[in-house]
């Protein structure tokens, strides 16, 4: 009998398990790190959103924001955010994902990379803003009070922008990462 060779791009299961919950605890761990600006402060987690997005596959990305952000909000005592959060952050991990394969095929030049990616943060950062406003006014009821947050929120998703595309753009070019994450 004879074994059949394994796909050149094939990824065992246990390492789409490990990466899924490295990118959980590192979007987990990184909101707790918080930077002050001139309105508030953003933590690192949407960092780690966007990059789970687009070095895992699609759903994968995806649960590992969503879990990851949704148990930082549990262990923070914002218990009644943890399952809007984990929608949110699944959507936005999602969005960015699909967002950045369809900006790829209009931008494809490699030295452009950071274009299709930035484009695709953006949009999908604006899923996070809108979904807590939504969240906020309609479900928890707090109405045009929720508009507050999208200042704050605007700036969570700008500094995540920034963020993921640097860290991404410097990463990506090197052979043995990219090789790494190729699902």
């Amino acid at each position: 009998m004879t074994q059949s060779k394994p796909k050149r791009n094939s990824v065992s299961v246990s390492k789409r398990i490990c990466f899924t919950a490295v990118f959980a605890a590192l979007t987990c761990a990184c909101t707790f790190v918080a930077v002050p600006l001139p309105i508030g402060y953003f933590n690192l987690g949407d960092i780690f959103v966007l990059l789970s997005a687009w070095l895992l596959p699609a759903f994968l990305g995806g649960l590992a924001a969503g879990l990851g952000a949704a148990i930082a909000d549990l262990i923070m005592g914002y218990a009644l955010y943890a399952p809007a959060t984990f929608l949110i952050k699944f959507a936005v991990g999602l969005a960015a994902f699909y967002l950045y394969r369809v900006f790829k095929k209009l931008i494809s030049k490699n030295p452009l990379d950071f274009l299709p990616r930035a484009f695709a943060s953006i949009l999908a950062e604006a899923v996070m803003v809108l979904g807590y406003f939504f969240f906020e006014s309609v479900c928890l009821g707090y109405g045009l009070g929720a508009a507050a947050s999208l200042i704050g929120n605007t700036l969570q998703a700008v500094c995540g922008v920034i963020g993921s595309v640097a860290i991404v753009s410097a990463l990506y070019p090197i052979p043995s990462v990219r090789n790494l994450f190729r699902f």
